[in-house]
């Protein structure tokens, strides 16, 4: 009488068992089905690390701006969102503003006391880093050097421009005849705002496009696109400079453009061969024409007997190496208003 309950609950127990049994085999084999599947798609397992660690946020437009004193109307929608743009603009071309901050390091001692001893306010040398990104470079108009300064306007304002000579290209020289230029132009506008603006649009035609929209201020005005966004772009350029941690740029000391030590040199007669002039300084071509841009050519002529003054690497060759060693801080934050551990 027993011998048929327990056979059936036995074969109960296997069927239960062997049921469960095929479950694991078919959940394994499934699962092991997409390991494979995910294993061999490297495209999934790219995006999905895309989608993981690419985060970008809208960086803080400030409440508050000015221009060499003279305030920005941020109320005004269009004024904001403009300012907004470039202020995205220098924010996330990070080769472009990492750069601004290195040359800017080099270059603003020498342009700030020019600035100051020409009655300019200080925030003109951002106009400098709008137009070159302190690069002796050539625009398509053919505006050349630092300042991005049109033959005419230079050989106006005081500068020698010629085939062997082109001081656009000297840093102290053309930041004086930009001075020169912004001197003239406030004499008209009576507002460093316009005067900024004039310099990408030129007196006369910031004059005319003022006349005829019957209107005092840059920020009322219709203009081309370049001229639109000419202001903007300063004040943003002077914004993520002077708050660097804020829009995300931490450098240190170590990591700047240091500027070379050098002695001056007065030459007022012809040199024929530059090379040979650069050489019994204990230099090359190659260095001589670093520091000294203006230089067009392999002679100097001269035939008026003027003035020159050359830069000349105090230590020579050697200056280049030297230079690169002289970090008093490495470590130190530029700008850096956080506490250590939040840098961490």
């Amino acid at each position: 009488m027993l011998i048929g309950p327990i056979s059936k609950n036995t074969m109960f127990r296997k069927i239960l068992f062997i049921s469960g049994f095929l479950i694991l085999v078919i959940v394994g084999a499934l699962t092991f089905i997409c390991a494979l599947d995910h294993k061999s798609d490297p495209d999934r397992e790219y995006n999905a690390l895309f989608y993981r660690h690419t985060k970008i946020f809208a960086p803080e437009v400030p409440e508050k701006a000015n221009f060499s004193g003279e305030s920005v109307p941020l109320d005004l929608i269009y004024v904001r969102e403009a300012f907004e743009r470039e202020i995205f603009a220098s924010t996330f071309m990070h080769s472009s503003s990492l750069m601004m901050f290195k040359r800017a390091h080099r270059w603003f001692p020498v342009i700030e006391p020019i600035l100051k001893k020409n009655g300019i306010p200080d925030d003109f040398k951002f106009l400098a880093l709008a137009e070159s990104n302190l690069l002796n470079t050539v625009s398509p108009a053919g505006a050349e050097g630092y300042w991005q300064i049109m033959k005419a306007t230079g050989q106006k304002h005081g500068l020698e421009i010629n085939d062997n000579i082109d001081e656009r290209y000297n840093m102290v020289k053309a930041t004086e005849a930009a001075c020169d230029y912004f001197r003239t132009a406030y004499s008209g506008f009576r507002n460093w705002t316009l005067v900024a603006a004039s310099y990408n649009r030129g007196m006369n035609g910031l004059d005319r496009a003022l006349e005829k929209q019957q209107v005092a201020s840059y920020y009322d005005l219709f203009l081309n696109d370049e001229t639109s966004r000419y202001l903007y772009r300063i004040l943003a350029i002077k914004e993520v400079y002077n708050h660097p941690v804020k829009y995300g740029f931490y450098l240190r000391e170590s990591d700047f453009y240091k500027p070379v030590p050098c002695k001056q040199i007065t030459v007022d007669t012809p040199i024929e061969n530059l090379p040979a002039f650069a050489k019994r300084q204990g230099i090359n071509y190659r260095i001589l024409r670093e520091m000294n841009p203006w230089i067009q050519s392999y002679t100097l002529p001269n035939k008026t007997h003027k003035q020159y003054i050359f830069l000349i690497p105090q230590e020579g060759a050697l200056s280049y190496k030297t230079v690169m060693k002289k970090v008093t801080v490495p470590d130190h934050f530029f700008n850096d208003t956080l506490k250590i551990h939040e840098v961490h």
